[in-house]
C-alpha cells in the first residue's frame, strides 16, 4: 500500500486547509484510512478516520466542529477539512492506513497501534 498525502503549508490563525492522502496499490481491501498529527514534544494524536466499509467517520474531541473528514471512493483518496485553525494545530500531520473496518474510536485512541501503513507526514504551521 502506498499513500500520497498532500496539501499542509503555513496558515494563519482562523484560516483553513485541506489534507488529502490517496492509497493505491493492490488488493486494498477493507480499510481505515485516516490523519494522526504529532506536534514537537508530544505523542501522535488521531485526528480524525473513516471506514472504508460503510463511511462511518470519527473526529477526535480536539478538533470536532472544525475538522471534517471525507472521501472520493473511485479514488481511494480522504480529505480533511481543517476550518478555524488554531496555533496547537500546527504539527506534522500523518495519512494512516489500517486493514479491517471496525470502530474509529479506538483507531483513533491507538492510532499506532493499529496502523499498517504511514505516508509521509506533512507539515501545518498555524501561525501569524
Amino acid at each position: 500500500v502506498q499513500l500520497q498525502a498532500s496539501g499542509g503549508g503555513l496558515v494563519q490563525p482562523g484560516d483553513s486547509t485541506r489534507l488529502s492522502c490517496a492509497a493505491s496499490g493492490s488488493a486494498l481491501g477493507p480499510y481505515m484510512l485516516g490523519w494522526v498529527r504529532q506536534a514537537p514534544g508530544k505523542e501522535r494524536e488521531g485526528v480524525s478516520v473513516i471506514n472504508s466499509c460503510n463511511g462511518n467517520t470519527w473526529i477526535a474531541d480536539s478538533v470536532k466542529g472544525r475538522f471534517t473528514i471525507s472521501r472520493d471512493n473511485a479514488k481511494n483518496t480522504v480529505y480533511v477539512q481543517m476550518n478555524s485553525l488554531k496555533p496547537e494545530d500546527s504539527a506534522v500531520y500523518y495519512c494512516a492506513f489500517s486493514r479491517g473496518c471496525y470502530t474509529g474510536t479506538y483507531w483513533l485512541q491507538n492510532p499506532a497501534d493499529r496502523t499498517d501503513y504511514w505516508g509521509q507526514g506533512t507539515l501545518v504551521t498555524v501561525s501569524s
